[in-house]
């Protein structure tokens, strides 16, 4: 099991309080991926108005909830399953196919790992390579899927590097996996910030495949992390009942099963956010081609991995000249394969971008 130093995570925002003298309130965080233009406005206009529905228990099924999600995806409702988060799904999926042996793609989310080890797996990395920029090679992922691995883990797009796999090169490995009676579990937390969602999604594989599972969640592209509402896409009916068995009854609070049927059809606040992603995602990487003393690995969700090539700048470096100035990036050290050379950072309100390539920048000028 690879060992990760402490670091600094996007909701870390009390201890770089501590450790800087800066009020966690005027930290402007571009480590967290966190949507820029926050909550949608027809959940911060409606939900007060629900407020007595915490009067009951919600409904065991989350049949309104599931619905719009289901049409939200453009899949079946029996597809759907619902729970406390994408972690308290991880962790049931986990705990039901009981891994001996997965493999990660990675430099990728911790989280993976530690739920695989705390069911008594073992884990093993398949590496995306830097000189490849960090974009999986099917045939060399092929001849690692041996016959020892159970299951296949797959962050897409990935975090940190914002990579992607499309939905055609899905279909191939899991045909692979198929064969070898892999199953493959699929994070699409940040999917949505694709300009082409259907050519990077899964979701309409799961209604042909029985050996995947795609998790999302509100986190990221609803900037609602607090709600803990996270939901599967899976074709698998026995794997379904059977994660159902296990979860705990109402996982969801009647107030966050609301905010998901309100967030889910706000299609305005949606296409804004896709709009501002795609416009700064552009726009950021025209200004780092300008940067001789930076690389970047071109990226598909919001945010990007970028890649320090001045002699004697450290990822830290660059992390205390931002934070110094209210900003908050994320130093990539501490993943998988990744060198203090390593940092990402999410696009934000174009203001908010400026000021933080003003600092980067000149950092490493």
């Amino acid at each position: 099991m690879i060992k990760h130093t402490n670091h600094f995570h996007g909701s870390d925002l009390e201890t770089i309080e501590k450790v800087y003298g800066i009020k966690k309130e005027d930290i402007i965080s571009f480590s967290a991926n966190v949507n820029p233009l926050g909550i949608s406005p027809k959940l911060r206009a409606t939900l007060a108005e629900r407020i007595d529905a915490i009067m009951s228990y919600p409904d065991r099924e989350y049949s309104s909830l599931r619905k719009c999600i289901a049409e939200y995806v453009h899949t079946d409702v029996e597809n759907i399953l619902v729970g406390n988060g994408s972690t308290e799904l991880i962790s049931l999926f986990i705990q039901i196919k009981r891994p001996k042996m997965a493999l990660i793609v990675g430099p990728t989310y911790s989280e993976y790992e530690r739920e695989v080890t705390l069911g008594g797996g073992i884990t093993r990395y398949y590496r995306l390579e830097e000189e490849n920029n960090f974009i999986l090679d099917i045939h060399s992922l092929q001849e690692e899927l041996t016959k020892d691995v159970d299951l296949l883990v797959i962050c897409n797009p990935n975090n940190p590097t914002s990579t992607a796999i499309t939905r055609s090169d899905m279909r191939t490995i899991l045909d692979i996996c198929k064969q070898r009676g892999i199953f493959v579990m699929v994070d699409e937390t940040y999917v949505e910030f694709a300009e082409d969602v259907l050519k990077i999604t899964s979701a309409p594989l799961t209604g042909y495949y029985n050996n995947i599972i795609i998790l999302r969640g509100i986190s990221k592209f609803f900037a609602a992390p607090g709600l803990r509402l996270g939901y599967a896409i899976c074709g698998n009916q026995d794997l379904l009942k059977e994660i159902n068995k296990r979860k705990n009854p109402w996982t969801i609070n009647s107030l966050a099963a609301i905010a998901g049927e309100l967030m889910f059809t706000d299609e305005e606040y949606i296409k804004a956010t896709r709009n501002l992603i795609a416009g700064e995602r552009a726009r950021i990487c025209g200004i780092l081609d300008t940067c001789e003393n930076i690389q970047y690995f071109t990226p598909t969700a919001n945010f990007v991995l970028v890649k320090i090539q001045k002699e004697g700048v450290s990822s830290m470096d660059l992390f205390e000249a931002a934070i110094r100035k209210g900003l908050m990036i994320r130093d990539c050290s501490t993943f998988p394969f990744l060198s203090n050379k390593f940092i990402r950072f999410c696009f934000m309100e174009p203001k908010q971008n400026d000021a933080l390539l003003q600092v980067l920048l000149e950092a490493v000028k």
